[in-house]
Protein backbone atom coordinates (compact mmCIF):
# COMPACT_ATOMS: atom_id res chain seq x y z
CA UNK A 1 0.00 0.00 0.00
CA UNK A 2 1.23 3.47 -0.88
CA UNK A 3 1.92 5.25 2.43
CA UNK A 4 1.27 8.87 3.35
CA UNK A 5 4.03 11.29 2.38
CA UNK A 6 4.45 14.87 3.60
CA UNK A 7 6.53 17.60 1.95
CA UNK A 8 7.61 21.20 2.45
CA UNK A 9 7.96 23.48 -0.57
CA UNK A 10 9.91 26.74 -0.50
CA UNK A 11 8.86 29.48 -2.92
CA UNK A 12 11.36 32.17 -3.89
CA UNK A 13 9.45 35.06 -5.47
CA UNK A 14 11.18 36.24 -8.65
CA UNK A 15 8.36 38.67 -9.54
CA UNK A 16 5.83 40.41 -7.23
CA UNK A 17 3.01 38.19 -5.95
CA UNK A 18 -0.57 39.50 -5.88
CA UNK A 19 -2.49 36.97 -3.82
CA UNK A 20 -6.00 38.36 -4.17
CA UNK A 21 -7.49 40.20 -1.24
CA UNK A 22 -10.39 39.31 1.00
CA UNK A 23 -11.23 43.01 1.29
CA UNK A 24 -11.73 45.79 -1.23
CA UNK A 25 -11.45 49.21 0.35
CA UNK A 26 -12.18 52.04 -2.05
CA UNK A 27 -9.79 51.79 -5.01
CA UNK A 28 -7.31 49.53 -3.20
CA UNK A 29 -6.90 45.98 -4.49
CA UNK A 30 -5.58 44.43 -1.31
CA UNK A 31 -3.88 41.07 -0.84
CA UNK A 32 -4.90 38.09 1.26
CA UNK A 33 -3.99 38.58 4.92
CA UNK A 34 -4.23 36.41 8.01
CA UNK A 35 -7.08 37.63 10.18
CA UNK A 36 -5.20 37.29 13.48
CA UNK A 37 -1.78 38.68 12.40
CA UNK A 38 -2.42 40.81 9.27
CA UNK A 39 0.57 39.11 7.60
CA UNK A 40 0.17 38.48 3.85
CA UNK A 41 -0.13 34.85 2.77
CA UNK A 42 -1.01 32.73 -0.25
CA UNK A 43 -4.27 30.79 0.32
CA UNK A 44 -4.15 27.02 -0.03
CA UNK A 45 -7.08 27.16 -2.46
CA UNK A 46 -4.99 29.30 -4.83
CA UNK A 47 -2.07 26.88 -4.54
CA UNK A 48 -4.25 23.85 -5.10
CA UNK A 49 -6.11 25.39 -8.03
CA UNK A 50 -2.93 26.37 -9.89
CA UNK A 51 -1.18 23.06 -9.28
CA UNK A 52 -4.30 21.14 -10.28
CA UNK A 53 -4.60 23.07 -13.55
CA UNK A 54 -0.97 22.23 -14.39
CA UNK A 55 -1.43 18.55 -13.66
CA UNK A 56 -4.79 18.32 -15.43
CA UNK A 57 -2.96 19.43 -18.56
CA UNK A 58 -0.14 16.91 -18.04
CA UNK A 59 -2.21 13.99 -16.79
CA UNK A 60 -5.99 14.49 -17.13
CA UNK A 61 -6.81 10.81 -16.54
CA UNK A 62 -5.43 10.68 -12.99
CA UNK A 63 -6.21 14.27 -11.91
CA UNK A 64 -9.82 13.68 -10.79
CA UNK A 65 -8.83 10.80 -8.54
CA UNK A 66 -5.75 12.58 -7.19
CA UNK A 67 -7.40 15.95 -6.46
CA UNK A 68 -10.97 14.74 -6.04
CA UNK A 69 -13.93 14.95 -8.41
CA UNK A 70 -15.35 18.47 -8.79
CA UNK A 71 -19.08 19.22 -8.58
CA UNK A 72 -19.99 18.58 -12.20
CA UNK A 73 -23.01 17.24 -14.11
CA UNK A 74 -24.87 16.55 -10.88
CA UNK A 75 -21.99 14.56 -9.40
CA UNK A 76 -20.95 15.21 -5.81
CA UNK A 77 -17.34 16.12 -4.95
CA UNK A 78 -15.13 13.25 -3.85
CA UNK A 79 -12.15 12.96 -1.53
CA UNK A 80 -8.76 13.41 -3.17
CA UNK A 81 -5.36 12.01 -2.35
CA UNK A 82 -3.47 15.30 -1.84
CA UNK A 83 -3.73 18.21 0.60
CA UNK A 84 -2.18 21.71 0.74
CA UNK A 85 -1.75 24.25 3.54
CA UNK A 86 -1.36 28.02 3.10
CA UNK A 87 1.97 29.49 1.98
CA UNK A 88 3.33 31.80 4.68
CA UNK A 89 6.27 34.18 4.77
CA UNK A 90 9.69 33.13 6.04
CA UNK A 91 12.08 35.88 4.89
CA UNK A 92 10.85 39.28 3.66
CA UNK A 93 13.05 41.78 1.72
CA UNK A 94 13.33 45.37 2.93
CA UNK A 95 15.17 48.26 1.26
CA UNK A 96 18.14 49.58 3.21
CA UNK A 97 19.92 52.89 2.65
CA UNK A 98 23.32 51.51 3.66
CA UNK A 99 22.99 47.83 2.65
CA UNK A 100 20.73 48.12 -0.41
CA UNK A 101 18.65 45.05 0.49
CA UNK A 102 18.23 43.07 3.69
CA UNK A 103 15.73 40.44 4.78
CA UNK A 104 13.66 40.35 7.95
CA UNK A 105 12.03 37.52 9.83
CA UNK A 106 10.44 37.09 13.26
CA UNK A 107 9.99 34.35 15.90
CA UNK A 108 6.45 33.61 14.66
CA UNK A 109 7.64 32.78 11.12
CA UNK A 110 10.58 30.74 12.39
CA UNK A 111 8.40 28.79 14.82
CA UNK A 112 5.88 27.99 12.07
CA UNK A 113 8.76 26.78 9.92
CA UNK A 114 10.16 24.59 12.67
CA UNK A 115 6.78 22.95 13.30
CA UNK A 116 7.29 21.16 10.02
CA UNK A 117 11.04 20.58 9.78
CA UNK A 118 11.24 19.79 13.53
CA UNK A 119 14.90 20.78 13.89
CA UNK A 120 16.13 20.64 17.50
CA UNK A 121 19.00 23.06 16.81
CA UNK A 122 16.60 25.57 15.28
CA UNK A 123 14.40 25.22 18.36
CA UNK A 124 17.37 26.14 20.59
CA UNK A 125 18.14 29.04 18.26
CA UNK A 126 14.56 30.29 18.70
CA UNK A 127 14.86 30.16 22.48
CA UNK A 128 18.00 32.30 22.23
CA UNK A 129 16.24 34.72 19.87
CA UNK A 130 13.32 35.23 22.23
CA UNK A 131 15.69 35.92 25.11
CA UNK A 132 17.70 38.46 23.10
CA UNK A 133 14.59 40.19 21.74
CA UNK A 134 13.48 40.74 25.30
CA UNK A 135 16.54 42.95 25.76
CA UNK A 136 17.19 44.32 22.26
CA UNK A 137 15.10 45.62 19.38
CA UNK A 138 16.63 43.27 16.84
CA UNK A 139 19.05 40.43 16.18
CA UNK A 140 21.35 40.68 13.16
CA UNK A 141 23.65 38.24 11.38
CA UNK A 142 26.23 40.81 10.22
CA UNK A 143 28.47 43.52 11.65
CA UNK A 144 27.09 47.03 11.36
CA UNK A 145 27.44 50.33 13.25
CA UNK A 146 23.80 51.12 12.50
CA UNK A 147 21.19 49.96 9.99
CA UNK A 148 19.04 52.31 7.95
CA UNK A 149 15.87 50.59 6.80
CA UNK A 150 13.22 51.95 4.50
CA UNK A 151 11.29 53.54 7.37
CA UNK A 152 13.37 52.77 10.46
CA UNK A 153 16.79 53.25 12.01
CA UNK A 154 18.32 50.54 14.20
CA UNK A 155 21.30 51.76 16.23
CA UNK A 156 24.09 49.41 17.23
CA UNK A 157 23.11 49.65 20.90
CA UNK A 158 19.65 48.31 20.01
CA UNK A 159 20.65 45.07 18.29
CA UNK A 160 22.57 41.92 19.10
CA UNK A 161 24.73 40.04 16.58
CA UNK A 162 24.17 36.30 16.45
CA UNK A 163 25.28 33.48 14.15
CA UNK A 164 22.39 32.26 12.06
CA UNK A 165 21.56 28.57 12.08
CA UNK A 166 20.61 27.33 8.61
CA UNK A 167 19.15 23.80 8.44
CA UNK A 168 20.84 21.61 5.84
CA UNK A 169 17.73 21.34 3.67
CA UNK A 170 17.42 25.13 3.38
CA UNK A 171 21.07 25.48 2.39
CA UNK A 172 20.22 23.64 -0.82
CA UNK A 173 17.71 26.37 -1.70
CA UNK A 174 20.24 29.12 -0.97
CA UNK A 175 22.82 27.44 -3.20
CA UNK A 176 20.36 27.09 -6.08
CA UNK A 177 19.45 30.79 -6.37
CA UNK A 178 21.61 33.86 -6.88
CA UNK A 179 20.36 36.80 -4.83
CA UNK A 180 18.92 34.78 -1.93
CA UNK A 181 22.41 33.46 -1.19
CA UNK A 182 22.86 36.78 0.61
CA UNK A 183 20.15 36.01 3.19
CA UNK A 184 22.40 34.43 5.87
CA UNK A 185 24.64 37.51 5.83
CA UNK A 186 21.86 40.11 5.50
CA UNK A 187 19.18 38.96 7.93
CA UNK A 188 17.50 40.85 10.77
CA UNK A 189 15.25 39.11 13.29
CA UNK A 190 12.74 41.46 14.92
CA UNK A 191 9.82 40.86 17.25
CA UNK A 192 6.46 39.95 15.75
CA UNK A 193 4.93 43.41 16.22
CA UNK A 194 7.81 45.24 14.52
CA UNK A 195 7.79 42.68 11.73
CA UNK A 196 4.14 43.46 10.96
CA UNK A 197 4.95 47.17 10.71
CA UNK A 198 7.99 46.63 8.47
CA UNK A 199 6.11 44.26 6.17
CA UNK A 200 3.30 46.80 5.80
CA UNK A 201 5.74 49.48 4.66
CA UNK A 202 7.65 47.03 2.47
CA UNK A 203 4.73 45.80 0.35
CA UNK A 204 4.82 46.81 -3.29
CA UNK A 205 1.99 49.17 -4.27
CA UNK A 206 1.24 50.32 -7.80
CA UNK A 207 -1.32 52.83 -9.03
CA UNK A 208 -3.09 52.02 -12.28
CA UNK A 209 -5.38 54.15 -14.42
CA UNK A 210 -7.23 53.69 -17.72
CA UNK A 211 -7.10 56.48 -20.30
CA UNK A 212 -9.72 57.69 -22.77
CA UNK A 213 -8.58 56.86 -26.27
CA UNK A 214 -9.53 60.18 -27.83
CA UNK A 215 -8.07 62.51 -25.19
CA UNK A 216 -5.60 60.39 -23.20
CA UNK A 217 -7.19 61.62 -20.00
CA UNK A 218 -8.20 59.41 -17.11
CA UNK A 219 -11.54 57.66 -17.41
CA UNK A 220 -13.96 58.24 -14.56
CA UNK A 221 -13.65 55.69 -11.76
CA UNK A 222 -10.68 53.93 -13.39
CA UNK A 223 -8.09 54.68 -10.70
CA UNK A 224 -6.96 51.79 -8.51
CA UNK A 225 -4.00 50.78 -6.37
CA UNK A 226 -2.68 47.18 -6.26
CA UNK A 227 -0.71 45.54 -3.46
CA UNK A 228 1.85 42.77 -3.96
CA UNK A 229 4.45 40.87 -1.96
CA UNK A 230 7.78 42.03 -3.40
CA UNK A 231 10.25 39.81 -5.28
CA UNK A 232 13.08 38.11 -3.35
CA UNK A 233 10.69 37.12 -0.55
CA UNK A 234 10.82 33.50 0.62
CA UNK A 235 7.60 31.68 1.46
CA UNK A 236 6.91 28.05 2.32
CA UNK A 237 3.94 25.72 2.31
CA UNK A 238 3.49 22.15 3.60
CA UNK A 239 1.55 19.62 1.57
CA UNK A 240 1.17 15.89 1.43
CA UNK A 241 -0.15 12.85 -0.37
CA UNK A 242 -2.42 10.28 1.23
CA UNK A 243 -2.35 6.62 0.32
CA UNK A 244 -3.99 5.82 -3.02
CA UNK A 245 -7.77 5.55 -3.06
CA UNK A 246 -7.57 2.29 -4.94
CA UNK A 247 -5.62 0.88 -1.98
CA UNK A 248 -8.17 2.20 0.51
CA UNK A 249 -11.23 0.43 -0.88
CA UNK A 250 -12.97 -0.89 2.20
CA UNK A 251 -12.64 -4.58 2.88
CA UNK A 252 -14.85 -6.14 5.56
CA UNK A 253 -13.31 -9.25 7.09
CA UNK A 254 -11.41 -9.95 3.90
CA UNK A 255 -14.52 -9.81 1.69
CA UNK A 256 -14.68 -6.86 -0.73
CA UNK A 257 -17.89 -4.91 -0.53
CA UNK A 258 -20.16 -5.13 -3.55
CA UNK A 259 -20.02 -2.14 -5.88
CA UNK A 260 -22.87 -0.77 -7.90
CA UNK A 261 -22.64 -1.07 -11.65
CA UNK A 262 -22.22 2.69 -12.01
CA UNK A 263 -19.33 2.98 -9.55
CA UNK A 264 -16.02 3.84 -11.19
CA UNK A 265 -12.83 2.21 -9.96
CA UNK A 266 -10.35 4.91 -8.79
CA UNK A 267 -7.38 5.46 -11.07
CA UNK A 268 -3.87 4.36 -10.17
CA UNK A 269 -2.16 7.72 -9.48
CA UNK A 270 1.47 6.61 -9.52
CA UNK A 271 2.36 8.85 -12.48
CA UNK A 272 0.74 12.05 -11.22
CA UNK A 273 2.45 11.57 -7.85
CA UNK A 274 5.80 11.77 -9.59
CA UNK A 275 4.72 14.70 -11.74
CA UNK A 276 3.60 16.86 -8.80
CA UNK A 277 6.99 16.56 -7.14
CA UNK A 278 8.65 17.52 -10.44
CA UNK A 279 6.58 20.67 -10.98
CA UNK A 280 7.10 21.70 -7.34
CA UNK A 281 10.84 21.68 -7.97
CA UNK A 282 10.50 23.94 -10.99
CA UNK A 283 9.26 27.45 -11.82
CA UNK A 284 5.53 28.16 -11.45
CA UNK A 285 3.21 31.17 -11.47
CA UNK A 286 0.72 31.79 -8.64
CA UNK A 287 -1.84 34.41 -7.66
CA UNK A 288 -3.54 37.00 -9.82
CA UNK A 289 -2.42 39.43 -12.53
CA UNK A 290 -0.63 36.66 -14.42
CA UNK A 291 -0.81 38.68 -17.64
CA UNK A 292 1.35 41.34 -15.97
CA UNK A 293 3.96 38.74 -15.03
CA UNK A 294 2.99 38.57 -11.37
CA UNK A 295 3.55 35.53 -9.19
CA UNK A 296 6.53 33.78 -10.80
CA UNK A 297 8.30 31.62 -8.23
CA UNK A 298 11.27 29.28 -8.09
CA UNK A 299 10.17 26.23 -6.11
CA UNK A 300 12.25 23.81 -4.06
CA UNK A 301 10.64 20.82 -2.31
CA UNK A 302 11.94 18.58 0.46
CA UNK A 303 10.41 15.43 1.89
CA UNK A 304 9.57 15.59 5.59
Amino acid sequence: MNQRQNYLTYAHLITPLHTGGSTQEGNLMGIAREVHTEFPYLPSASLRGKIRSELEYLNPKEADTFFGQKIKDGKQPTEGEVWFAEATLLFFPIASLNYHLIWITCPLWLERWNRWINNSQLNNFLVSCRENLGKKSAIVTFDAPEIYLQTALIKQSNFEKIELLIPEEFEQLLNSNGLVQQIPGRLIIVNNEDCIALVETGLQREVRVALKEESKTVKGGSFRSEESIPPEAIMFFPWGMKSMLKDRIKVDKGIEEEKSETEVEPQDTTNIRQEIVEILNDRLQFGGLEGLGRGWTDLFTIKL
